[in-house]
């Protein structure tokens, strides 16, 4: 079976099925992976400029399943909800994932969107990583139980570091415990960095639907 595929499910996206799958009945953890609003469009060569899509190819062991859509130019990830549930919904329906380790990262639009597509449906995911991102404050109490691990830079002009840790306050006040990673010297695009980080998918990997 191919490593990287190709696809289309109204939404275009790239799938990478980590080494040894299909050799047994092993079931894998899952990362959705939402780019920046610099990739939309219809090249899904733009998501390979940085992130999972990116490691994915340079790291043959990575072990998860990893979806990584591309978002229309004509919208935002927080408009997708539907749309990138229903992807999930065909992978899980069609590859072997283990339903207990599904998780979510983004960045920028992309980390907008995984707040917004893990409170859509809060139970589905084991934990979130939003990066450089702010969030729906009026959507927090549906996240006090997901994990969350918000990471952003201090230097960041676009959406500010104080921004992000109002958030973080705002999440805590709700009953959620998230953790906070700031890179002093950060800037909005220099987060990029965080999904190069193995301790990311090993924190990912501690945490599960299963009791």
């Amino acid at each position: 079976m191919d490593k990287e595929i190709t696809k289309r499910l109204q939404l275009d996206y790239l799938l990478h099925l980590p080494a040894g799958y299909g050799e047994s009945d092993h079931k894998w953890p899952l990362i959705l992976f939402l780019h920046g609003r610099g990739e939309r469009g219809s090249d899904l060569n733009l998501l390979k400029k940085y992130g999972i899509p990116k490691l994915v190819e340079e790291q043959d062991d990575f072990p998860f399943i990893t979806v990584s859509p591309q978002c229309p130019d004509t919208t935002l990830w927080s408009q997708e909800n539907e749309l990138l549930h229903a992807l999930l919904d065909d992978i899980i329906a069609n590859y072997a994932v283990d339903e207990n380790r599904i998780y979510v990262t983004g960045i920028s639009m992309g980390g907008f969107g995984t707040w917004n597509v893990a409170a859509a449906n809060p139970g589905r995911f084991a934990a979130i990583a939003p990066i450089s991102s702010t969030g729906p404050t009026d959507k927090l109490h549906l996240l006090k139980d997901v994990p969350v691990w918000v990471s952003h830079g201090g230097k960041d002009t676009t959406v500010p570091v104080e921004q992000a840790e109002a958030l973080i306050e705002a999440h805590r006040a709700v009953g959620g415990n998230p953790k906070l990673t700031i890179y002093p010297e950060g800037g909005h695009a220099d987060l990029v960095c965080a999904f190069t980080e193995m301790e990311l998918y090993e924190w990912f990997l501690k945490h599960s639907l299963a009791k």
